[in-house]
């Protein structure tokens, strides 16, 4: 292996070399305490520090990584505390994660590190959004992200490239090539000669490097930064490596052919660059002693610190108020309220309430990016932001390639950024595609870490307009029982203005769902000033004392039109507006009114949020009833696209009869 310093001091090599021993001795030490019961996890990254320590060197302090499973050395050298890095490995409440994450499973913004999921790939993507949150402010940075040579087979890779090639962006892409993905060989991985053929496919320059050694690292790392930024565009590493151990420790390595542990032990990381400096003289054998000594009496020392925690005692409301990040006041001249008594009103249809929405969005919030497929200068599939791009211009009205997850993701790097952005999916059907990073980077990214996601999803959706199983579905409920989103979905103009405004002020990932049937058919009154609605507050829509119809969304034009053509009946409807969280407070007040429910929606019957509903008021209404809850759903079909099968399809064609069911009791 041949190092060449290309001017680094001795002083500088020195500081390399503690930065490389580091999480080797601190690896040794875990091995211990994994043996002893200590710790419960281990993925080792021994062979491969090489990779994590130098691309740590080469980045600026406050440039984001995205680290994986190995990557060590990306925490040690940016200096987080190793007693709390002790107490994140051991689950005590006082780590990164408040016991609540595994061992790589976490992040820290103070520290610019975004903390990783199992799913690996969207990690790609995250890079994508920081970088552009960099572009946008004509900051001379980058951002990295790591994945390994299964990673690459992920759509997630694929999604990532396109995008940050495309959009120009300063991202450096690591794939750390150990051989295998788990058990599974690189020959059963992919059928390119090497990973960074794969560069030049997504129009991006991509090297292929020896990741053992530390000073080739640095020094490529050091020079694609500065290309990256001098050029405005992404660039790919692979950097070949081998791990010595187990994907984690649980696994062993009996599939690895034992000449290939002999091969790759004379390419040590740290032992090759330990003796390279011994011969170069800037090492010295007595000073080598004296830093390994120094360093494991620092290790002893900051988990005995570590340990000094006593047992994690749940406390049950800590763990529920953690999933969301605090959302601020919103001013009380910004009320709906106060709105309405001194801002002019005027009726406008559905579509225009969001488009208004929109509007008030981004000159109220500065740092509020849209991004979605054909949403700048054509407007959207649905004209909603036709116009925005004259207004704001295209660094924040974004067209994206068909890369659902990616955008997403994106939007979560801008989030660590401090950016806002909103992403419209075309159909609320097409977001089936980044269902991943939703449910599992959106959502939980704040009570696994405390970093907000900022970012709202906009789902044109529902049937009624003969579009077939594809551009109609309600999937609502998909959402519905993940913490840590939130979910509205708005049935009236006024609210959809307003719910969307209070959803782009919101710091978590709200899923703002729009009917599309009511795009053009619904109008009515709405304040032409800027005003938020409650997430999470329903309407009552009417009061009633024969029956309570409890819904969301289009349905609640289908109740008001029952009510309507039945005079004869006092009904209460209750427009929820919000799903996720939802007010149960208004639930059992209508219940208490009629003592007679239905919960009505589009969305098919099993496993729609009307169960949940109904459960509820069994569980905390039952003395209030006279009946039992009643569902009035679609039917357990997907989505017809003849007009006529629709119709039987919808919830609407069973509400007389569900009615006339429930009023027999």
């Amino acid at each position: 292996m041949q190092f060449d310093r290309k001017g680094l001091s001795d002083e500088d090599l020195l500081r390399f070399y503690l930065a490389i021993l580091k999480p080797r001795m601190i690896e040794e030490k875990m091995l211990v305490l994994l043996r002893q019961g200590r710790i419960s996890k281990w993925f080792s990254g021994i062979g491969q520090e090489a990779i994590s320590v130098g691309a740590a060197l080469a980045l600026q302090p406050d440039e984001w990584v995205m680290p994986l499973h190995r990557n060590l050395g990306i925490f040690t050298t940016r200096g987080m505390p190793l007693h709390k890095l002790f107490q994140q490995w051991q689950g005590q409440k006082e780590g990164y994660s408040k016991g609540r994450e595994r061992s790589f499973h976490f992040g820290s913004g103070e520290h610019h590190i975004c903390g990783m999921i199992s799913h690996l790939g969207p990690q790609l993507s995250i890079a994508d959004g920081v970088a552009l949150a960099h572009k946008l402010r004509r900051e001379d940075k980058v951002s990295l992200s790591f994945t390994g040579d299964g990673g690459t087979s992920e759509g997630d890779f694929h999604e990532a490239l396109n995008v940050s090639a495309v959009w120009d962006l300063p991202v450096i892409f690591i794939i750390e090539n150990n051989g295998y993905g788990l058990s599974t060989p690189v020959s059963e991985q992919y059928r390119c000669e090497s990973l960074v053929q794969r560069a030049k496919g997504y129009g991006m320059e991509g090297v292929c490097i020896d990741g053992n050694n530390l000073l080739t690292v640095y020094d490529t790392i050091k020079g694609v930064r500065e290309y990256c930024i001098r050029e405005q565009k992404p660039y790919l590493i692979e950097c070949m490596t081998f791990r010595m151990r187990g994907h984690e420790e649980a696994s062993g390595t009996k599939y690895v052919p034992p000449e290939l542990f002999v091969q790759w032990a004379e390419k040590d990381p740290v032992k090759k660059f330990e003796e390279w400096l011994l011969l170069e003289g800037v090492l010295t054998y007595s000073h080598m002693e004296q830093v390994k000594a120094s360093m494991k009496a620092e290790i002893e020392s900051e988990l005995v610190r570590a340990e000094l925690g006593g047992p994690i005692v749940p406390v049950t409301t800590e763990e529920l108020e953690d999933v969301y990040a605090p959302v601020p006041e919103v001013g009380t001249d910004k009320d709906i309220e106060t709105v309405r008594q001194f801002s002019t009103s005027r009726p406008i249809r559905f579509i225009d309430a969001i488009k208004e929405g929109l509007k008030s969005g981004m000159e109220e919030h500065s740092n509020l990016v849209l991004m979605g497929q054909d949403i700048a200068d054509y407007g959207g599939a649905f004209k909603i932001t036709e116009g925005f791009v004259e207004l704001f211009g295209k660094e924040r009205v974004r067209n994206t390639p068909l890369c659902e997850s990616a955008i997403l993701g994106a939007a979560l790097g801008l989030s660590l950024e401090g950016f806002k952005s909103m992403v419209e999916m075309q159909f609320a059907d097409f977001v089936s595609v980044g269902l991943n990073q939703i449910v599992n980077n959106l959502a939980k990214i704040h009570y696994r870490w405390g970093q907000h996601a900022d970012v709202v999803v906009r789902l044109p959706t529902g049937a009624g307009v003969g579009a077939g199983p594809f551009h109609s579905q309600s999937n609502e409920a998909w959402f519905v029982h993940t913490p840590g989103l939130k979910i509205v979905y708005p049935s009236t103009p006024e609210d959809a203005k307003g719910l969307l405004l209070a959803s782009l002020a919101d710091p978590n990932p709200v899923l703002f769902f729009e009917h599309k049937a009511l795009y053009r058919s619904i109008s009515g009154e709405v304040p032409e000033a800027y005003y938020t609605i409650p997430i999470g507050k329903a309407r009552i829509v009417q009061e009633g004392s024969d029956l309570s119809i409890i819904t969301y969304g289009a349905a609640v034009h289908w109740a008001k039109e029952y009510a309507d053509q039945h005079p004869e009946l006092s009904i209460d409807i209750v427009d929820l507006r919000s799903l996720l969280p939802l007010d149960y407070d208004a639930i059992r007040a209508s219940v208490t009114r009629t003592g007679k429910v239905i919960v009505l929606h589009e969305d098919t019957l099993t496993g729609g949020i009307g169960g949940e509903i109904s459960a509820w008021i069994g569980e905390h209404c039952f003395e209030l009833l006279d009946a039992p809850v009643l569902r009035c759903a679609s039917l357990d079909t997907p989505v017809p696209f003849n007009l006529e099968l629709e119709k039987n399809f919808l919830a609407k064609s069973r509400l007389a009869t569900t009615v006339d069911r429930l009023l027999r009791y």
